[in-house]
């Protein structure tokens, strides 16, 4: 159904990205994903994106501010309908969200540390083509190679526990009060990330009314 305003939230390993395709795909939504709008900016060399990059360049994170400039950018031409993946990500972006557009559904696909440790180091990427593996889905331990290109798997540093530990302990801290936030707005919808692909799907799905 068109012209949903949709908030992704999940930790790390969720499946919020694979799901959000799949959303968008069947609605015809916007996608706006940061990491992907931030690239995009900077690539286009708009006067939002040489900020962003002069920040970025040292090594800074990208103010609220920024970011917020470019979201509201992009859902000014989002007359279909939207979904936010990896955005909102404190209180106070969601504040300024507000601001700017109401919103129709959070779906928060919820995943336990355990599952999200489980997850992310078995993950194998390519060197060659950036495909992505992962042991517990669609990779056996002795492959070594791409299917696509025959390039080397590896195990990214962000993908080794300590790092996933620390990953999942920082959404924690800045997700719990954008839960609640939502929860008080009765837009909260949480699904079980540890369902399979589909089922996750079909329950996003229902929530939306699709």
């Amino acid at each position: 159904m068109p012209g949903k305003r949709v908030v992704f939230l999940g930790p790390p390993g969720a499946g919020k990205g694979t799901q959000a395709k799949q959303v968008v795909a069947k609605l015809g939504l916007l996608h706006l994903s940061t990491g992907d709008l931030l690239r995009d900016e900077v690539a286009r060399k708009t006067e939002l994106g040489e900020k962003a990059k002069g920040v970025m360049d040292r090594g800074e994170l990208v103010p609220d501010a920024l970011i917020i400039d470019m979201i509201r950018g992009r859902l000014s031409g989002a007359r279909n309908g939207f979904l936010l993946d990896g955005f909102p990500r404190t209180v106070a972006q969601a504040e300024a969200l507000a601001g700017i557009t109401d919103l129709d559904a959070v779906v928060n696909i919820s995943l336990p540390r355990d599952e999200v440790v489980r997850r992310l180091t078995a993950r194998r990427v390519c060197r060659g083509c950036g495909a992505i593996y992962n042991l517990t889905f669609n990779l056996a331990a002795e492959e070594s190679k791409c299917r696509a290109c025959g390039g080397e798997l590896y195990q990214r540093d962000d993908d080794r526990p300590a790092v996933i530990e620390n990953r999942y302990d920082v959404y924690e801290k800045s997700t719990a009060p954008l839960i609640a936030f939502y929860s008080r707005r009765s837009l909260l919808h949480s699904v079980d990330g540890r369902l399979g692909s589909d089922a996750v799907l079909a329950e996003i799905l229902r929530i939306l009314g699709a």
